[in-house]
């Protein structure tokens, strides 16, 4: 994250600069890729900033305070940097994006001018538009509790606090049978019963769509494997013999909270929450109308 800021500052106010600017995104499967609109290659903090790429980037709008900065980036879709295909399959979804200005002439003389995240991202013509989020940007989220009668939490997450990784709540299983709209037919995951994956996750774990993974909308036992559907298909190459993992799904009640996952103290929702006509009273020829239990 370093660098010369004071001797960038000092060759800015000479008058003849040799400046460019420098982009590093970095995917959430690792991989790391490096822009520059300079006419050569540069490098510095471990990473290879490519020329050539046809990256650009409009002015990033910044201000102080909570509001939301944000920017544009472009560039040209190529085999080597950043494909149509990985687009499609949602690599670059939330991918971290760090912008420096750089004297190319000493790349130490340095300052990083944004950091972020990808947001949408759009193609047409042969190349890419990608949103670019600013850090204040979470600070748009919705926060604190929220009352409803599902549970609130994702299965796994800090609030569930149930382990994915328990046996039997997941399976290995490998592709048999690819269908149209997300329909897969898989071999080696015969049990558990019937449902036991609906709303559940699919991971890819081999193969060229490795790291992918989509919501399972329909899950059921078939001999010598199971029939899976996705609410959304698996872009990026998904084929015949990849493996893949299942989840186990949670419908957010109550009861699957108990019965299946044994997890009812950490369950996050309010089934006892009284419905929008509670307050208006009706006659009844049993029992009074005195607010008592409604079990």
């Amino acid at each position: 994250m370093g660098g010369d800021r004071q001797g960038l500052h000092t060759h800015l106010q000479s008058g003849l600069t040799t400046t460019c600017r420098c982009w590093a995104i970095r995917r959430v499967d690792g991989q790391e890729f490096g822009f520059t609109d300079h006419d050569m290659g540069l490098s510095f903090e471990g990473i290879t900033f490519k020329a050539s790429t046809g990256l650009t980037a409009t002015a990033i709008e910044q201000a102080t305070g909570l509001s939301i900065d944000n920017s544009e980036a472009m560039g040209a879709l190529s085999d080597a940097a950043v494909t149509e295909n990985d687009i499609e399959a949602g690599r670059f979804d939330g991918a971290e994006v760090r912008a420096w200005l750089v004297n190319w002439a000493e790349p130490e003389q340095r300052m990083l001018q944004f950091r972020g995240s990808i947001g949408e991202m759009r193609r047409a013509g042969g190349a890419f538009h990608a949103e670019l989020r600013g850090l204040t940007d979470l600070l748009n989220r919705p926060l604190g509790r929220i009352y409803q009668k599902p549970c609130t939490a994702v299965l796994g997450d800090v609030t569930c606090k149930f382990n994915l990784d328990t046996p039997g709540y997941w399976v290995e299983a490998v592709v048999a049978e690819l269908g149209a709209d997300g329909d897969l037919q898989l071999t080696g995951a015969e049990s558990p019963a019937q449902a036991w994956f609906q709303r559940g996750r699919l991971d890819v774990v081999s193969g060229q769509a490795s790291g992918l993974w989509a919501a399972i909308k329909l899950d059921q036992p078939i001999s010598g494997g199971r029939n899976i559907s996705l609410w959304s298909g698996i872009g990026g190459g998904l084929a015949v013999g990849d493996r893949v993992r299942l989840t186990a799904g949670c419908n957010k009640r109550m009861s699957d909270c108990r019965e299946k996952f044994n997890n009812l103290i950490n369950f996050q929702g309010f089934p006892d929450l009284p419905s929008e006509d509670w307050m208006l009273a009706v006659p009844k020829q049993r029992n009074a109308n005195n607010g008592g239990s409604r079990r």
